[in-house]
């Protein structure tokens, strides 16, 4: 079987919420457009609204700390910036990230799922340069079908490639092959992106994307396994280029 894109999806909100796209076009040394365009700071974040720039994940609410955003999906209108959230055990909520107002009416919102004893959300930010990605430089992550499938045969269940929260989904190469692309370079459609690293996940994974709550030891498989606690892999858009569900891709 060729190598091509299975799904696309981007996260418009880090942590809050997933989205489904068929196409997408990428750019030279950014982000997925709009992937982590904002975040979420919380009571004890560092980060400086006069200067904004890319901060750690840890300044951010996040769905290892807090399950329940997990189970979080989006929709985002690009023209207007205006996002739909939905979760099931919630009212669904449109608003503009970019707008106070109705900053305060998302905070709201997305408070029940939060823990009493664990710092809560406070406002949400942007940097213009680059989205709130994991990574340091502006990356796009890269998943693979066939070891998604690997990870759910050892834990004999099913379940979810959203606990990854990857952006492009790759089928038809072997399972964990992506982990010897570092250093690679990768065509897809006409986009070219470079491999950088591998993704070490963290407790997020073992949460449910239907209903927010943890139930499986996803890390545990991975480290009993497989020996590592990785999936996934982090690029660089070196070549701009479009990208659509189907797309070929190889190595180059």
């Amino acid at each position: 079987m060729t190598m091509r894109v299975a799904s696309l999806c981007r996260y418009p909100i880090k942590s809050h919420g997933r989205e489904r796209i068929e196409q997408v076009t990428l750019s030279a040394g950014k982000t997925m457009p709009l992937d982590r365009m904002w975040a979420v700071t919380h009571e004890a974040t560092k980060f400086d609204t006069a200067s904004p720039a890319w901060a750690s994940c840890r300044n951010f609410m996040r769905g290892a700390g807090t399950p329940g955003l997990a189970a979080i999906s989006a929709t985002l209108i690009e023209e207007t910036r205006t996002v739909t959230l939905s979760h099931p055990d919630l009212d669904d909520i449109t608003f503009r990230p970019d707008d106070a107002v109705d900053v305060v009416r998302f905070l709201a919102w997305v408070a029940p799922l939060c823990s009493d004893d664990r710092a809560g959300p406070r406002d949400i930010v942007s940097a213009p340069e680059q989205g709130m990605t994991d990574s340091q430089f502006p990356s796009v992550s890269i998943m693979n079908v066939a070891s998604h499938d690997a990870v759910a045969k050892h834990m004999q269940t099913p379940f979810d490639i959203e606990r990854w929260r990857g952006n492009i989904w790759l089928e038809g190469l072997p399972a964990w092959a992506e982990m010897d692309w570092i250093g690679r370079d990768l065509r897809i459609g006409d986009a070219i992106l470079r491999i950088r690293e591998r993704i070490q996940r963290c407790s997020l994974t073992n949460a449910n994307p239907t209903t927010g709550v943890r139930d499986t030891d996803t890390l545990g498989a991975l480290n009993t396994h497989f020996g590592h606690q990785d999936f996934g892999i982090n690029a660089e858009v070196v070549t701009s280029g479009p990208l659509t569900t189907g797309a070929p891709a190889e190595l180059i």
